[in-house]
This record gives structure tokens, sequence and C-alpha cells, in this order.
């Protein structure tokens, strides 16, 4: 089950959330209420594959994509929208900067992989851009939405059954146990709002990231996010 409440985009913390009680609703802090540890972001991937963190991300997205879909009310699915948005623009671009050059690096024709899913990402990138900027009462809401799933469901399918299995069959656990980490890392330094115009390969990527990020997280300060409590 979910209880909604809002919170100031700053950074992710575990499922236990300190108790906000007695607190203004507009500055409950369910899922970002601690300073970033560097350490505990870097060891936070220790033994995991980057290709099983990029799959967890993609499993999350179509959670919160369902639970927007089966909202009942529009406040609710403007929380899970913030979320959607949230997550999708801090994984792609965490991707771009961290994954794609080890593709162009490590795998054989690395280069035209990378090339066609920073191309996928692109279309995904604007199709967020026009749904960041709906409301629930929006007639295109729904429409824009799915066609975004689409598009992103094709990526994701594609990454998960060609491109993230051969970039593993060219690193070893310990090189990819690393991307996994500097993956989750930079998660929390990159814009949490699609930018499409913006470039899409480091380091002029990461530049116009550190300029967009203050701005982004000030935004999500005054949105409204679901809160985990428990699962279902």
């Amino acid at each position: 089950m979910y209880r909604l409440v809002t919170h100031t985009g700053l950074r992710q913390v575990p499922r236990s959330i300190a108790n906000n009680a007695g607190r203004p609703a507009a500055l409950a802090t369910p899922r970002f209420v601690q300073p970033i540890d560097i350490r505990t972001i870097m060891s936070s991937s220790s033994g995991v594959k980057v290709s099983d963190r990029i799959k967890h991300d993609h499993a999350e997205l179509e959670h919160q994509y369902n639970n927007i879909i089966a909202a009942k009310d529009d406040d609710t699915k403007v929380r899970w929208q913030n979320q959607f948005i949230w997550e999708l623009a801090r994984h792609s671009i965490a991707e771009e900067i961290v994954v794609y050059p080890a593709f162009e690096k490590f795998v054989p024709n690395g280069k035209q992989m990378a090339d066609k899913d920073r191309a996928e990402h692109q279309k995904v990138k604007n199709l967020l851009y026009e749904f960041q900027k709906m409301t629930p009462s929006n007639s295109d809401f729904r429409p824009t939405l799915d066609n975004l799933w689409a598009a992103l469901s094709k990526h994701i399918k594609e990454e998960e059954r060609e491109d993230l299995p051969a970039l593993e069959q060219h690193i070893d656990e310990a090189y990819s146990g690393k991307l996994a980490s500097s993956f989750n890392t930079t998660k929390h330094f990159v814009p949490t709002q699609s930018h499409p115009s913006a470039p899409d390969k480091p380091p002029y990527e990461t530049a116009a990231g550190l300029l967009a990020t203050p701005l982004d997280k000030l935004m999500d300060m005054f949105k409204k996010f679901p809160k985990e409590d428990t699962k279902a």
C-alpha cells in the first residue's frame, strides 16, 4: 500500500522513513531527508551488476506507469506522474553518461549500439518533456503517456535482450559492479526533469546537467510525490 505525501527532492533514502509527525504537510520529506554521503552511495551497488541495476530501474518505471493508469483520482495521478518523470529523467541521463560510453569502449559495434540507444532516448525525452507539462485534466494526458510508454518499453526490451547482455559478456564482474556504483552515484547529481535540447554525450551532457540540476531540484520541493510505506 502507498501513503501519499510531498518531498524535497534532495536524495533518496531507504524505505524506512523518519517520522514527519507534527511537520507542515508542504514540508514533509519522506524520501529525501538526509545529506548525501558519497561513501554510502558508492558502496550501495556492491555485488550488483550494472545490468541488474538498470533492470531494477526499468521495473520501477513500469510500476510507476501502471500506478498512474490505475489511480482513482487526479491527486494520486499527479503524485505518480511526478515520481515517473523524476525516475525516468535521472535514469536516462545516467545511462548516457555511464553506460553508453562503456558500450562504445568494450562492445564490438558498441558505437552503433550506443547511438541507437541515444536516438531512442531522444524520442523518449521529447515525449517526457510534453508529458511533464500536462495535468490529468488535459485531454492529451493519457495518449501522451501511452505513446511515451510505448517508446520506452520498446527501448527497455531491446536494451535488456541485446545491449546489456553484450556489455556483460565483454566486462568482468568486478568492473560491472563499478559501473553499477557509478550509475547509481550519477543519478543523484543529474536533472530530474526532461531537457530534450541538452547534449546527450559527456562531457557536454555532464556540464549541462550540472547547470539544470539545481533548478530541477528546487522545483521538486514544491511537488507532490508518493511515499511507499509497505508493499501490497
